[in-house]
């Protein structure tokens, strides 16, 4: 049911940033969000999995241009969305990723996706968050959206760094995103749907995190 959804509600394109990937992405933002309590139940989450947002292709661009830090190392994508930056990270020679998401149907659409890009991602359906960071290489786009969730996100990262991993994150200037912790290692600009951002284009950067 839950791969029928994905399916269902998106088309197979090319990534604006990074054409290299291409994954099912909804046509309209407001319609699909309505679809999603309608069909799958208002508990569900927002359907996050659905687009390719700024910080996630931000974040895997600079993996594809920067394979060295990739290739043949362990990585764990964080709240991987489409999953997106996960094949970002196999296409950049990565030994072995782990999408990790709370969302059942951006666990489906991961799969969905990794398969269409012919490269092999496992989706985890998990909150690890409060667990022991496990991979060489963590990535995480787009996430310091709330108070709360950036407190959560960072001390995981933070652990990650202190543990000897690379941690990469993409932001597209989200109000909470902690630049005291971080580095600055690049910037794009972003092509974005403006239902979702209110812009056709959003200045994006990816950073490293501090231990």
């Amino acid at each position: 049911m839950t791969v029928q959804f994905v399916l269902d509600n998106t088309h197979l394109r090319p990534v604006p940033l990074t054409p290299e990937v291409r994954l099912r992405l909804a046509d309209e933002a407001i319609e699909l969000w309505e679809r999603t309590e309608t069909d799958q139940g208002t508990a569900m989450p927002p359907p996050f999995w659905a687009f390719a947002w700024a910080g996630g292709q931000a974040l895997a661009r600079y993996t594809l241009d920067n394979p060295h830090l990739i290739s043949g190392r362990t990585v764990l994508d964080l709240a991987a969305g489409s999953g997106l930056v996960a094949i970002a990270a196999m296409k950049a020679g990565a030994a072995r990723v782990t999408a990790v998401e709370i969302d059942e149907l951006a666990v489906a659409a991961i799969a969905v996706n990794a398969e269409a890009n012919d490269v092999a991602v496992t989706p985890l359906l998990a909150d690890v968050l409060e667990q022991e960071p496990d991979g060489e290489v963590i990535l995480a786009g787009d996430i310091f959206y709330s108070r709360e969730m950036t407190r959560r996100m960072l001390g995981y990262l933070r652990r990650a760094a202190r543990a000897g991993a690379t941690v990469l994150v993409g932001d597209p200037g989200r109000a909470y995103l902690p630049r005291e912790h971080l580095t600055l290692l690049a910037e794009y600009d972003v092509p974005v749907p403006q239902t979702l951002e209110d812009t056709p284009v959003k200045r994006t950067t990816v950073w490293s995190v501090n231990p």
